[in-house]
């Protein structure tokens, strides 16, 4: 590897044991075969470095494992998305300062552009020959643009039961887009095993999935950033493996390290579909660790029943105060109807699955009304039109006549 290949990364740690590993395409500790999670000796950061960087998750390359000159290499340069004032929402659920962080409008039209493009790097650093996933759609799609925007040979496994939108929008990049008989658990499990056995292939979330993880940070930053460099009191994150949630928790924590934000409380809540809960149904029963589940929801971007973040999940929500929530497939869809109706925000039923929980959070009393909250949209709606499908349509079908219109009520 080339000298600073990493940025400011300095080695591999075990999250169970500590253990120490050299930076390379390494995902498990050799002592206790723990997740390993990039370390870092972060030089002084100020805003104004930040705040002069381009407007992609690029501005925080210093505290990402890239090169100095990521910003050359070619990428499809995701992030900087909007954080809007969602007064209509909150009026709706009873929430005083109500946030929308929406990453919708990413490349691909969600918030996996981020992660791959940090495994984009690292497999670009590491020589590989093919950049590849397993993936619930919106990874898929994220994977295979990059790969032809970066001219690498990609490579994507999905569960052959996926909706077909997002099976179109990773064909259209790529002609190896392979359907997998299973849920997502086996595609993964398929991933492994190729991994293990095929030279020069990078699986973003198996054997770079270090790197590929901490791509989720930038949601964080930017979220702290559009704030004006200040954390929110609550932020409710959706939990597929719940690498997101961790992460945007490890960027808080970064950013009170540095001194770019001041130290506070906040706390932290996961969204989960009950048809795939594993994680919340620990919450739940006082568990430290997750029970895998067979999923069965709409929200196929959630559905993960074995969640390799599942336990950290829990511990991020616990320390802060939070909690792990779920909805039914019915209040999915009524979360997506109602974000889109309330500030115009179609999003995909990850992001039905959020604001289905925050409004159960609201109801229930596990989050505080008066406090300023952020919810985090993952993903597109035009991504999962099936959900919605039978639920929206024409409120009348009319001839083309004035009085056939007035007859109508809408007048």
């Amino acid at each position: 590897m080339r000298e600073g290949a990493f940025g400011n990364a300095t080695g591999l740690s075990c999250r169970e044991c500590g253990h120490r590993s050299p930076l390379g395409p390494h995902y498990a500790c050799p002592e206790c075969f723990g997740p390993l999670e990039v370390a870092y000796a972060f030089p002084a950061v100020t805003r104004e470095e930040i705040e002069a960087g381009p407007r992609n998750i690029w501005r925080y390359r210093a505290l990402l494992p890239v090169p100095a000159d990521i910003t050359e290499s070619p990428n499809t340069e995701p992030g900087f998305t909007r954080l809007l004032r969602a007064d209509n929402l909150g009026r709706e659920l009873g929430l005083h300062r109500l946030w929308v962080k929406d990453d919708s409008t990413n490349p691909t039209h969600s918030f996996k552009d981020r992660v791959v493009a940090c495994a984009l790097s690292a497999a670009r650093e590491l020589g590989a020959k093919v950049f590849a996933c397993p993936s619930t759609g919106n990874l898929a799609n994220a994977v295979a643009a990059a790969g032809a925007r970066a001219g690498i040979r990609t490579v994507v496994l999905i569960p052959s039961n996926l909706e077909q939108p997002k099976q179109v929008n990773s064909a259209v990049y790529t002609e190896q887009l392979v359907a997998v008989n299973g849920t997502y658990d086996d595609v993964n499990r398929l991933a492994s095993e190729i991994a293990g056995e095929e030279d020069g292939w990078a699986f973003v979330n198996v054997n770079v999935r270090p790197f590929y993880a901490e791509g989720s940070k930038t949601l964080g930053y930017e979220i702290a950033e559009q704030l004006g460099w200040r954390l929110p009191d609550q932020v409710v994150i959706p939990v597929a493996s719940g690498s997101q949630l961790t992460k945007v928790d490890k960027a808080f924590q970064e950013l009170i390290s540095l001194g770019l934000v001041e130290a506070k409380e906040y706390r932290v809540y996961g969204a989960q579909a009950t048809g795939c809960s594993p994680v919340s149904a620990a919450f739940k029963q006082g568990q430290p660790v997750v029970r895998p589940v067979k999923p069965d929801t709409i929200a196929k971007s959630l559905a993960i029943g074995n969640p390799a973040d599942g336990p950290y999940v829990l511990d991020v929500c616990r320390r802060t105060g939070g909690a792990v929530e779920d909805v039914t497939d019915e209040e999915v869809r009524e979360g997506i109807i109602l974000l889109a109706r309330t500030e115009g925000i179609f999003t995909e039923t990850a992001g039905g699955t959020t604001v289905g929980v925050l409004r159960k959070l609201v109801e229930t009393g596990q989050l505080d009304p008066t406090l300023e909250t952020v919810v985090i949209n993952t993903g597109m709606g035009l991504k999962t039109l099936d959900a919605v499908a039978g639920r929206v349509g024409p409120a009348a079908v009319i001839d083309p006549s004035y009085a056939a219109f007035v007859a109508t009520g809408i007048a």
